[in-house]
């Protein structure tokens, strides 16, 4: 029996193989499909995919996939859960198989009858009848359905365009639906079910979130590393080859060039090169023109998505770097030819990226997105995305506390010197995220978004006046008071927090009776450089008057004590 199978089913022309391209150009798994592991032309009718012996054909998959699937490899089957015999009935593969797959989850695609027979007539120049295909779909999704409830495995049905899938899940007849429409998405939200509609990234994430035995966290951080350390033959730099033809010439002549990588399970998941270009830099290939600007720009940027917000922390990297090197403005150029550069340019505009113009060139045309990088520009109060990192001084500004055992893993960036870096090298989505939240039960619940707050580590040894410091600055995006029971909670705080769901119920949802706790979401902005203010700091300053006058809760600044702590904190910078 097996443990590290996702099976995805769905009949002939549904869009399952389109399907499967999504799903592993954003995560790690390697994918099979069942025909060729069994070497389909040797037990099918060619001219019409019958099987003459479905069990036999099931027993030999299940061989096969013996001698194919590794331990320390996570898969993606694509196969069938009804297959035609041929005697041309609809038969179900046994029960058995099933079990022997023991698959992590199912999924099913489906989609509108009608778009399937097109498809089928399209691909195979001959008719098929639509009452046949109607049938044939809903036979695979009732036998979906019983595996699912009889195997004790989550279902998820994958859709493009069936909008009654919506109804059926107000109706509470279909647990989960991914869709990558916009259109679905919205209308979810409408009826209050979009805790149930998922996009195929945020399915990754839940099912990594809530199944961490699923995916090992034994991938290595973001590290800086020189082209020439990288394997351009990787499968990995594929897209860029189609993309650009000089890319490996490009490549090459960088060898001693840094950026940023990824790996994820020896492979590599995720690459980032960036560039500080000045002011008499050519942008001759760019309409509409650039006026002149000291930028920073993303030359190269690819995430395959796992679950681990590995872009958002690459984000976070570009952010830190356009502030460090004083630039005015951030860009990148990008084509919008597959799903994945779509979602990039989709997280990008999330982000303050505006789309500019084209880029011409010899391989056609880009989009350029910039976002302006200063001070000086005009903060949104309402959607602190949009100009982060930077904020709004004419807002409310605090000191939030936190235990140490939460401190580092929320923000690994203002580890410690005296703690184990090597303990925070693993990803997970709460260490790389740049959104995360802060649960309390304090009283004091009137934060409001672009409201600023500094991260006090209450410190592990005595005296605390000399391990207690202030690490970072975090921006408010909202609170949330109002859950309707604890799920709702668990769902507000999952993949933000480090916190297991076990813990989040009773140490936090359950520790004081009626008296529930509330949610601040916020943004990661700086980490202070070390040595980071101590709590003796903050006295000796001006700041606080002794070591109890922080108190219970959140304790307030004024404008003058939020200048002498931040004025403290970079004193070294530039010395």
């Amino acid at each position: 029996m097996f443990d590290n199978i996702y099976f995805l089913g769905g009949i002939h022309g549904s869009g399952k193989g389109t399907t499967a391209e999504k799903i592993l150009s954003k995560s790690s798994l390697i994918h099979l499909e069942a025909s060729k592991v069994l070497k389909w032309e040797d037990i099918s009718y060619k001219e019409n995919k019958k099987v003459d012996n479905i069990t036999f054909t099931q027993n030999k998959l299940i061989v096969n996939l013996e001698q194919i699937v590794t331990n320390e490899n996570q898969f993606l089957l694509d196969g069938h859960y009804c297959l035609i015999n041929k005697q041309d009935e609809i038969e179900k593969v046994t029960l058995e198989t099933f079990e022997k797959i023991n698959p992590i989850s199912l999924s099913i695609k489906i989609d509108e009858p009608t778009e399937i027979k097109k498809r089928l007539e399209q691909r195979d120049c001959k008719f098929y009848d639509l009452k046949f295909l109607v049938h044939f779909q809903d036979e695979e999704l009732k036998y979906a359905k019983f595996l699912a409830e009889y195997l004790k495995k989550p279902l998820f049905i994958l859709n493009q365009d069936l909008e009654n899938l919506l109804k059926y899940i107000f109706e509470n007849r279909i647990d989960i639906l991914i869709s990558e429409d916009k259109k679905i998405h919205k209308k979810a939200e409408a009826l209050n079910i979009n805790d149930r509609v998922f996009t195929i990234q945020k399915f990754l994430e839940k099912i990594i979130a809530e199944n961490p035995s699923l995916v090992p966290y034994d991938i290595l951080a973001v590290k800086q590393a020189d082209f020439g350390q990288i394997d351009l033959s990787d499968p990995f730099f594929d897209s860029f080859k189609q993309d650009y033809s000089e890319f490996e010439w490009w490549f090459n002549k960088k060898t001693e060039n840094p950026c940023y990588i990824c790996n994820s399970d020896g492979i590599l998941s995720a690459f980032l090169f960036i560039k500080v270009e000045d002011k008499g830099e050519d942008y001759s290939n760019i309409s509409p023109a650039f006026k002149t600007k000291r930028r920073l720009k993303i030359g190269t940027l690819k995430v395959t998505g796992n679950g681990y917000k590995i872009g958002e922390r690459f984000l976070k990297i570009v952010f830190d770097n356009a502030f460090q090197y004083k630039v005015d403005e951030i860009y990148v150029t990008i084509f919008d030819r597959r799903p994945e550069q779509i979602h990039l340019i989709e997280m990008l505009e999330e982000w303050g990226f505006i789309y500019h113009g084209i880029k011409t060139t010899s391989n056609g045309e880009e989009k350029v997105y910039v976002k302006p990088f200063s001070k000086k520009n005009i903060i949104d109060i309402n959607n602190p995305r949009i100009s982060f990192p930077f904020f709004s001084k004419e807002t409310d500004k605090y000191i939030i506390k936190i235990e140490p055992q939460y401190h580092t893993e929320l923000f690994p960036d203002s580890i410690n010197t005296k703690e184990d870096k090597t303990l925070y090298q693993e990803n997970a989505p709460h260490r790389n995220r740049i959104g995360k939240v802060y649960i309390s039960h304090s009283p004091q619940r009137n934060l409001k978004s672009g409201d600023i707050f500094l991260v006090y580590r209450i410190g592990e040894t005595d005296p605390k006046i000399h391990s207690s410091t202030i690490t970072s600055i975090c921006i408010v995006e909202g609170i949330k008071t109002d859950f309707k029971n604890f799920e709702d909670f668990f769902n507000s705080c999952n993949r933000r927090t480090l916190i297991n769901k076990d813990d989040l119920l009773n140490k936090w949802w359950n520790k004081k009776g009626d008296y529930k706790p509330f949610i601040i979401n916020f943004l990661h902005a700086f980490s202070f450089p070390t040595p980071k203010p101590t709590l003796k700091n903050l006295i000796d300053i001006g700041v606080l008057e002794n070591p109890s006058s922080l108190g219970i809760g959140f304790y307030k600044l004024n404008d003058e004590q939020f200048k002498k702590i931040v004025k403290f904190a970079y004193r070294n910078i530039g010395k």
